[in-house]
């Protein structure tokens, strides 16, 4: 590494970091989820803003230079790949075994729809809005996978800050949500080998294949490694060997579905998973990896991500219409799926609406995604754009819809069980 490309390097790393701290910091004053202000670090430094204002400063700063890019999405990616762990290390399966069935309609729906809906938008938006070499078919699947994910650690924020985290209705979100999150990671690799290998019926079969062989072996193999390495670095009195096995385990799951051509994120969830699920899995031994990831490396992420989007692209009409239609089918979609999904596990109508607007909420799953389909080339910069602003948008709908949704469901409770005492009171005087 020259002299110069490391000065930049660091440089660009300090900055971004203070102002996804910051701006992260202040979203969380004013009611956002940190995500927001860490991406609009990014959007503050990239051509939305900077490259606007200070040209000369930013092509010095952020260089097109394929290297020095390259240098700084080393560090993004490895920021990814353990904020993906982790997310895989917080799926409760107790959880969702608890609220199997109506987790299982809820998700079931909230998924299907808005899947759906992300197609048939992927197939009817304009030819301008796929990059050169990608397919139409994978671009529109993309879409729908897109549309039909939710991001568990901004609904488990939102919760939490909410006070409705061991709610009933707190409690089938993040169980519908997980099941969202299993089976959007599932389709998201697929499609991701349909980017690289091309849509031929013979080699997407393959690449399912190497998908059940992945699952076989995680739960045949890794479970039974995965439990022996971490009761085997719980020896140690300190907390570190077994934070560096946790890395080890989710790199090298991440470099072997890599090598199969599936996403390096898959085996990153994957390998969250199955330590998140051992019997040797010790939470507050892993506490300084989370505070690390989520502090410093997620953050990073966020902002190199909002680098990548190019707001002045929206002053374009059509790109602005289209942006508007498929924040519109992100938003009905998903809303609609777990609100039928809801109604027909026979909930009332406002814990439908709870379930819809806490699902809707994308977060930093969807800038995963827009990320990777960027990184693959099945996305240009104006739809990178439009799926990044569908995360910011429903991560911060979801917490006033929310609220108003929760405060109806305590008005209809308490008038139910006014009137269930007012029957037992009338009850003796019948």
């Amino acid at each position: 590494m020259a002299s110069h490309q490391l000065l930049l390097l660091l440089l660009q790393l300090g900055l971004l970091l203070l102002l996804a701290l910051v701006l992260g910091r202040l979203g969380i004053l004013i009611g956002m989820p940190a995500v927001v202000g860490e991406l609009c670090a990014g959007v503050l430094v990239g051509p939305s803003v900077l490259g606007n204002v200070a040209p000369a400063f930013a092509e010095w700063l952020l260089p097109k230079d394929g290297e020095q890019y390259h240098l700084l999405d080393a560090v993004g990616q490895l920021g990814v790949l353990l904020l993906v762990g982790l997310v895989g290390l917080n799926v409760d399966f107790a959880l969702v075994r608890r609220r199997g069935l109506t987790a299982a309609r809820v998700s079931a729906a909230g998924f299907v729809v808005p899947l759906g809906l992300g197609i048939a938008t992927g197939y009817l938006l304009p030819d301008s809005f796929l990059p050169s070499t990608a397919d139409r078919t994978v671009f529109a699947l993309f879409l729908g996978v897109a549309m039909c994910v939710s991001a568990i650690p901004v609904i488990a924020k939102t919760l939490l800050d909410m006070n409705l985290l061991h709610r009933n209705v707190g409690q089938l979100i993040l169980a519908a949500g997980m099941v969202d999150d299993v089976f959007g990671w599932l389709l998201l690799s697929v499609v991701a080998s349909m980017a690289t290998i091309g849509v031929h019926l013979g080699r997407v079969g393959l690449s399912v294949l190497y998908l059940v062989g992945v699952v076989l072996v995680a739960l045949l193999v890794g479970r039974p490694l995965v439990r022996a390495v971490l009761r085997l670095s719980a020896r140690s009195r300190e907390p570190g060997p077994t934070v560096a096995t946790a890395v080890v385990i989710v790199l090298l799951a991440a470099a072997a579905t890599h090598a199969l051509g599936m996403e390096a994120i898959f085996g990153a969830f994957v390998a969250g998973l199955l330590i998140g699920s051992s019997s040797a899995f010790d939470k507050e031994r892993l506490a300084p990896l989370q505070s690390v990831v989520l502090s410093v490396l997620a953050p990073l992420f966020f902002a190199t991500a909002g680098l990548r989007m190019d707001l002045t692209a929206l002053a374009e009409p059509i790109v602005l219409g289209a942006a508007v239609v498929v924040l519109l089918v992100a938003i009905v979609g998903k809303f609609t799926g777990a609100f039928i999904g809801a109604l027909a596990s026979r909930l009332n109508r406002w814990e439908a609406v709870a379930l819809g607007a806490g699902m809707n909420a994308r977060g930093v799953v969807e800038v995963v995604v827009a990320m990777v389909g960027l990184r693959l080339g099945v996305l240009n910069t104006e739809t990178y754009t439009m799926v990044v602003l569908v995360a910011i948008v429903t991560s911060v709908m979801a917490p006033p819809v929310l609220r108003l949704a929760t405060r109806r469901i305590e008005e209809v409770a308490g008038s139910e069980l006014r009137m269930a005492t007012d029957d037992l009171a009338e009850g003796p005087a019948r």
